[in-house]
């Protein structure tokens, strides 16, 4: 059965493998075991899926019928290649590079409330990790006002590949993160710019911070240690807009 953005049993999940369609996460039953199970995941596993492995309540919810312990969930736009899309802003003089790298935001409304302010910045495009990240959902694409279909968004296995491709492309990468005495105003942000914002618990990984050229803080003056990640976001990219003007 299938409905706009969920799929679920194993032919029809392994069917939607075969037939290319933009599959954004899998659900797995834990413990799953079985031929037919067996042979999903080995389609899986050429891809790269964002999988997950949940309690079959998790599944019934998602469902709402036979899913034989899968459950995947089809995303609404097509998925961009990165490097293709770098090299074509690259190539146009007329543009200043602006990159927006999600480390593992898992919240998607955040998500999509990170999607428009990125839109109406004039973002290039935005990358994410293959897993770990929130799906382009229904709440997604409503918070993002229908910027999802306007902004090239592109997934790679990990934010170093894309952190590592920028920095070999000439684009300073700057990572959003309280752990720096730098303030995101001492920033050069005229310069081809990736900017990195971390999760919504975490922040960026501490092995990204190690890779990246600047890290940039917000000044915090309140009792509250720190802001909502869509809210950071809006507040690092309209300092960009600010200085590129």
């Amino acid at each position: 059965m299938e409905d706009n953005t969920t799929i679920f049993g194993i032919r029809t999940v392994m069917e939607a493998i075969q037939s290319g369609k933009n599959i954004d996460k899998i659900y797995i039953q834990k413990g799953l075991s079985g031929p037919l199970f067996q042979e999903l995941q080995h389609q899986i596993g050429k891809e790269g899926y964002n999988i997950s492995y949940v309690p079959v309540e998790k599944l019934n919810k998602l469902s709402n019928g036979n899913h034989q312990g899968v459950v995947a969930k089809i995303s609404p736009i097509k998925f961009q290649n990165m490097e293709d899309i770098v090299q074509e802003i690259l190539e146009d003089s007329s543009k200043t590079p602006l990159f927006l790298l999600l480390d593992q935001i898992t919240d998607a409304r955040n998500f999509g409330a990170i999607i428009r302010t990125a839109e109406c910045c004039g973002v290039h495009a935005i990358i994410v990790q293959n897993k770990g990240g929130a799906p382009v959902n229904a709440d997604t694409v409503k918070t993002s006002a229908g910027a999802v279909f306007k902004i090239p968004i592109c997934k790679v296995n990990h934010i170093k590949d894309a952190i590592y491709y920028m920095q070999s492309s000439g684009i300073h990468v700057v990572a959003a993160t309280e752990k720096t005495e730098d303030n995101l105003y001492t920033v050069d942000f005229k310069l081809p710019t990736a900017l990195i914002m971390g999760s919504e618990e975490k922040g960026v990984n501490p092995s990204v911070l190690k890779i990246v050229d600047s890290k940039a803080k917000l000044p915090m003056y309140g009792t509250i240690g720190s802001l909502n990640v869509s809210v950071a976001c809006g507040a690092f990219l309209y300092e960009i807009v600010r200085q590129r003007i």
